[in-house]
């Protein structure tokens, strides 16, 4: 061969186009009327939803996405989970889908991370962006409360401990799994070992949400438990005094959405609808 074929070959191989970004699971779509987009958090699966979906579908149509390696969605080999990934897979998604926007977006936990990053990067597709106990995480060099950058310290020490402990990492996880009331809500094992760790690691401990949230036009509604376990102090105060932010605190409610944090979630989406049609029926969860 040539040493122009073998030129010819090599440059092939560098402008091949690399491989698009995988669709996700999309675990329900049920219900008629605006199109909520609803994106769970790290170790889950769309189970989270459990109590919130049968609330909007009498209103709205909702699409329950599983993120990239976790519930039924591809896990790759080569993914680095970072939050450009999870983006990018959740974008491919709503294309696959063919789901026109302007959509309403609900991201809870990790999944607020991603939506508030997608928000920002397609703002021709969001009209509102509501992020469920969003786990806000500072520099702690950057907070200047001593008690709040202790805490957002040990929290972030607590992480990185849950990485790089592998064995007791999964021993606790399969505790908690047994002690929450729905199957699905929290799924850690071997599978989902480096989807966790990796996500953690990208998208958690080093996030982007406070600039992120700053590139949105939607508006954006934040919906937290009083007694969430994973929200430290100092991030939330920043969020709470950004442009077009509403903050919507929830009395006895931890991190997970149970029924409580489900009615505000749902009645904080029935704004976006005519008043005739505002009303909910919260016995049927």
């Amino acid at each position: 061969m040539s040493w122009m074929s073998t030129l010819g070959e090599r440059l092939k191989r560098l402008v091949r186009p690399r491989p698009g970004a995988p669709v996700l699971h999309v675990a329900s779509d049920v219900g008629n009327g605006p199109t909520v987009v609803l994106v769970h958090g790290i170790a889950s699966s769309s189970v989270t939803f459990h109590y919130l979906v049968p609330l909007l579908e009498q209103h709205f149509r909702c699409v329950s996405i599983d993120i990239l390696g976790f519930g039924r969605s591809p896990a790759p080999e080569t993914a680095e989970y970072t939050l450009d990934e999870h983006v990018a897979a959740l974008h491919a998604t709503i294309r696959a889908n063919g789901l026109r926007g302007p959509l309403i977006i609900v991201g809870h936990s990790l999944g607020a991370l991603i939506t508030a990053r997608f928000a920002a990067e397609h703002p021709q597709l969001v009209e509102h962006l509501v992020l469920v106990s969003p786990p806000v995480y500072l520099s702690p060099s950057s907070i200047g409360d001593k008690r709040a950058r202790l805490e957002n310290d040990l929290y972030l020490r607590a992480y990185d401990y849950l990485r790089t402990n592998k064995e007791f990492t999964l021993a606790n996880a399969r505790i908690i799994a047994r002690l929450l009331p729905i199957k699905g809500v929290f799924e850690l094992d071997e599978v989902r070992w480096t989807p966790f760790v990796k996500s953690m690691q990208n998208c958690i401990e080093n996030q982007t949400i406070i600039s992120d949230l700053t590139r949105v036009n939607a508006p954006i509604d934040v919906v937290y438990g009083a007694l969430d376990q994973f929200i430290p102090r100092g991030g939330l105060d920043i969020i709470a005094r950004m442009r077009g932010v509403t903050m919507h605190r929830v009395e006895v409610n931890a991190h997970v959405i149970r029924r409580r944090l489900a009615r505000v979630v749902a009645e904080v989406l029935a704004a976006d609808l005519p008043a005739t049609e505002r009303a909910f029926d919260d016995s049927v969860v």
